[in-house]
């Protein structure tokens, strides 16, 4: 199914216009057998910047998957200017990738894809341009262009593409789908919210079914985890949950996670701009499971989604911390109070705490802390009281903190004189 001559030639310009876009463009000039595939072309035709830019080419069983190393290479060489660009190959699926600072670009040779069991890796050999688009999740994901030669700018699709792209449709390319690519499912979901597409009916019957059969079960949980993170880590991180909730994903997940949206959003509502919104996301989906599984349990289970460490610490302990926490800074009034309870906690678990907490006080606790006294620094030092006569030790440090707290409760002015005449109890 093809597209319009003349929206291939718009996709082509606004493609030239991303970061090394120009680039691919003059290197597949000639060529007959590059295409611009998948989410790329999809989002340029509907007038969005597309977060990645894959490209497909041929590689014949000799060459594969030597066929997207060497245009991989030829590409790396015409960025190497200051983008200093990498190469990192995948052998066993016929696949590389250029990466540098300010962009990355997938190259693979086309291929056909079999599943030897549901939720297994697949099993891959070369293939043509209509089994490379046959391959792929949903028909909105099988459209290419071609880049140079004499296809340069047509658009072609598997069956039904274009027209559920113009529709707003995300579709299936067969009954099997789900339950060859399990984590299909969750792209569904993410992909409904993000582009705001409706799922078309018979797909949708297709990943209830799958999912009440256990499907994600059958798939490493790493791929799981994979595509969970993605989900937090969107611009719109209470969507893509939602999407996940309403069609019952997150209750299929090893451990089931609860989305409770108000709350996410009040916690997002206090989050600093230097907080985390993946951790934060993280942590709301955890806190209704905190008290049962306990911090073992929490951490076995992101261990087997193979969360980053960092992140999950710092969810666990959100989750963990917010009943509590919530509670304390509720009935806390000075702001030397609140550096005494809140002094190293990270900012994702105070902003779910107060949003756990749900009363006015909290969140107005929160806001304060967040927002200005985790700031506030004394403007002298231990030196300071060294050069003034006292003697080292302990002596040091809790005269400092009587004189941070003086200064958080307005009984001493900001400045070096009023801090150090604190500090010496002068």
């Amino acid at each position: 199914m093809a597209a319009p001559p003349a929206q291939g030639a718009a996709v082509l310009e606004r493609l030239r216009e991303l970061p090394g876009g120009a680039e691919v463009l003059e290197l597949a000039g000639t060529r007959e057998d590059v295409d611009l595939v998948g989410g790329a072309v999809r989002d340029l035709l509907l007038g969005r910047t597309p977060r990645e830019i894959d490209l497909v080419l041929d590689g014949s069983p000799a060459s594969f998957p030597d066929a997207a190393v060497l245009f991989a290479r030829d590409l790396a060489r015409a960025l190497a200017d200051e983008r200093e660009p990498q190469v990192s190959v995948h052998e066993r699926f016929g696949t590389a990738a250029v990466g540098w600072s300010g962009g990355r670009i997938d190259i693979a040779a086309r291929r056909v894809e079999e599943y030897p069991h549901p939720g297994a890796l697949p099993e891959v050999r070369p293939g043509d341009r209509e089994q490379d688009l046959r391959r792929r999740d949903f028909t909105v994901n099988a459209i290419a262009i071609g880049l140079g030669g004499r296809r340069r700018g047509e658009i072609s699709g598997a069956h039904q593409a274009i027209a559920d792209l113009d529709a707003g449709l995300l579709r299936v390319l067969h009954d099997g789908s789900f339950r060859e690519d399990p984590t299909r499912l969750m792209r569904l979901c993410r992909y409904a919210s993000r582009l705001g597409f409706e799922v078309e009916p018979h797909t949708a019957a297709l990943a209830e079914g799958a999912l009440s059969a256990g499907v994600l079960d059958t798939v490493s949980a790493a791929r799981v985890g994979a595509e969970l993170r993605l989900a937090l880590g969107e611009g719109d991180p209470v969507g893509r949950l939602r999407a996940l909730a309403q069609r019952d994903v997150l209750a299929a997940l090893q451990p089931p996670m609860r989305l409770d949206e108000e709350l996410l959003r009040r916690a997002l509502a206090l989050l600093p701009p230097d907080g985390r919104v993946e951790v934060l996301a993280l942590g709301c989906l955890l806190v209704g499971s905190a008290v049962e599984l306990g911090r073992d349990g929490l951490l076995a289970a992101l261990e087997r989604l193979e969360h980053p460490g960092g992140e999950r610490d710092a969810a666990i302990e959100a989750a963990l911390r917010a009943p509590g926490l919530g509670r304390d800074m509720a009935s806390t009034h000075a702001p030397s109070q609140l550096w005494d309870l809140l002094a190293g906690v990270a900012v994702e678990a105070v902003a779910l705490a107060a949003a756990w907490a749900g009363e006015a006080r909290a969140c107005q606790a929160a806001e304060l802390w967040l927002g200005e006294l985790r700031h506030t620094r004394l403007q002298i030092g231990g030196e300071d009281l060294l050069a003034a006569g006292l003697a080292p030790g302990p002596d040091v440090g809790e005269r400092l903190g009587r004189a941070l707290r003086l200064r958080l409760d307005g009984k001493i002015e900001a400045g070096r004189e009023a801090e150090l005449r604190a500090a010496l109890g002068r």
